[in-house]
């Protein structure tokens, strides 16, 4: 029997959105190490999972293009979006098409974005979406335009906040409208060809600010520095790294691995003026292979990462005594605190490892605007919903400490601490020097005095021991370092008694 001529012509203009009709094209992106809107989706979602909206769109410039040229160089108006699974699970993924114009947006891409945008908000579905591009569009004629300024595009995405998991990947030059994009997102991923900002080359040049190559605008060692990029993904790893932060927010997994926890008992140096990396407690306490840190060049004395315990997803904060000796500064502040905000929104339990001397102090410090910024570590724990467990691996020192749990030992579902764990109002050589200031001054020899200090000091180090702190009920447990996996798997075990957590919907800061 004979195709039907309206077959026909459906698949011919389903052709010419394909990439195989703009050979020439493509083959100039890949050899800048591109890659197109459609290879990026074919990447990320399950061969056959997904279904397109709005393919045969158009750019709405008839009045100014022949409309062949328009089918030819305006495919699907530079956005390529749909519903798919990623490991069988339903998600959605949106991606602009640098082919087009230079991934601008265009008013019928914004039709598209929005109608996209609906569905994925009825239907809760976490979302990736690839947003490199040059920002708005001038020049579509059909659609009556003055300013712009009523596209919702850009409400629609940032209302999803707290309520929808977003990523957002960030692989080519990513300006104004792109670049809001990504920056409302939960996680931003980028390549070493990114470069991020809130205005392109042309909106600098015209600002009077000079010329200034797209690649200078925001190159990716400054957005990592400064904390906009979460996770940086070589350009072939793109698609593997946003499926799995997007994993995190799919739900359990049933197939994980324990790590051995026996490592864990010689993880942290004796003594207080070692510093030590961080991550590999973290990685004995999470499932093998699970933990990705997120925003590691910004503020680097606090860890944040998501990772697995027993297949559900958690969030872990800790201090990183390698960076200001593990000190909360504002920027661990304003790091900490969103962290906190994100994993609230989506039901993450969070894990808390303390080792910190407290807050970053002296004049310098102040002129960060310290006061403020730390204290969103402390506003940001106390509105928790999800479960808390607090873990005080060495020292948790004054108000830093409580901000890391919560406000206070108490506030976590459980605080526990390592047999080698101090904890006190303050680091407790300075304890000694401001207690006993009088009394040291009449010491007349510096010798002695000094020699006074560290018996002082031996003393308070002893009556600040995780054991005397828990003799007290200052803490709820001391425990084997290689206990700590089962003890936090249990805890949330308890709080998700219907085997699942629900988060607070609650917006996160972008910041």
């Amino acid at each position: 029997m004979p195709i039907r001529q309206e077959l026909l012509d459906l698949l011919a203009r389903r052709a010419l959105t394909e990439d195989a009709a703009r050979p020439d094209a493509v083959a100039r992106l890949h050899a800048r190490g591109g890659r197109t809107a459609r290879e990026h989706v074919a990447d990320l979602v399950d061969p056959g999972s997904f279904v397109e909206y709005g393919r045969y769109v158009t750019a709405a410039q008839e009045g100014r293009r022949e409309l062949d040229d328009l089918l030819d160089r305006t495919v699907a108006d530079g956005i390529v979006g749909g519903l798919a699974t990623i490991g069988g699970r339903q998600c959605a993924v949106l991606s602009y098409d640098y082919l087009v114009m230079a991934g601008t947006q265009g008013m019928r891409g914004h039709r598209k974005t929005d109608r996209l945008l609906d569905v994925v908000d009825r239907l809760a579905l976490p979302t990736v979406f690839y947003a490199a591009g040059g920002g708005g569009r001038p020049g579509d004629t059909d659609i009556p335009l003055v300013s712009a300024l009523d596209v919702t595009t850009f409400a629609a995405w940032a209302r999803m906040s707290g309520r929808v998991p977003r990523i957002a990947v960030v692989d080519d030059n990513c300006f104004a409208g792109n670049a809001v994009v990504a920056g409302c997102a939960d996680l931003v991923v980028a390549t070493g060809r990114a470069s991020l900002g809130m205005g392109g080359p042309a909106m600098i040049a015209g600002g009077g600010l000079g010329d200034v190559a797209a690649a200078d605008v925001g190159p990716l060692e400054v957005m990592t520095a400064n904390g906009v990029v979460d996770v940086v993904a070589e350009d072939d790893e793109v698609a593997e790294v946003a499926g799995r932060l997007l994993g995190y927010f799919l739900g359990p997994v049933a197939d994980w691995t324990a790590p051995d926890p026996t490592p864990l008992r010689d993880a942290v140096p004796e003594g207080e003026r070692t510093a030590y990396d961080v991550e590999p407690v973290v990685e004995g306490i999470c499932d093998v292979g699970s933990v990705t840190v997120l925003r590691p060049a910004f503020a680097p004395e606090l860890l944040t990462a998501l990772g697995r315990v027993e297949g559900r997803t958690v969030g872990v904060l800790a201090n990183d005594t390698r960076h200001m000796a593990g000190a909360i500064t504002a920027d661990a502040g304003d790091k900490a605190a969103r962290f906190l905000q994100l994993c609230d929104a989506h039901g993450f339990p969070v894990v808390s490892l303390v080792d910190t001397p407290g807050m970053m102090v002296g004049p310098d410090a102040e002129r960060t605007g310290l006061v403020r910024h730390t204290s969103r570590l402390l506003v940001a724990g106390a509105q928790l919903a999800v479960p808390l467990v607090g873990v005080v691996l060495r020292r948790a020192y004054g108000l830093g400490a409580q901000a890391m749990l919560g406000g206070g030992t108490h506030e976590p579902l459980l605080t526990v601490a390592w047999p080698g764990a101090h904890l006190g109002a303050m680091g407790l050589e300075g304890a000694v020097r401001l207690a006993m200031r009088r009394e040291l001054e009449a010491i007349e020899d510096d010798e002695e005095r000094e020699r006074t200090v560290r018996e002082l000091t031996a003393f308070a180090r002893e009556r600040s021991s995780a054991l005397n702190v828990a003799r007290h009920f200052e803490i709820d447990d001391v425990i084997d370092p290689a206990e700590t996996r089962h003890v936090v798997a249990r805890v949330v075990d308890a709080a998700a008694r219907d085997g699942r957590l629900r988060g607070s919907g609650r917006s996160v800061d972008t910041w």
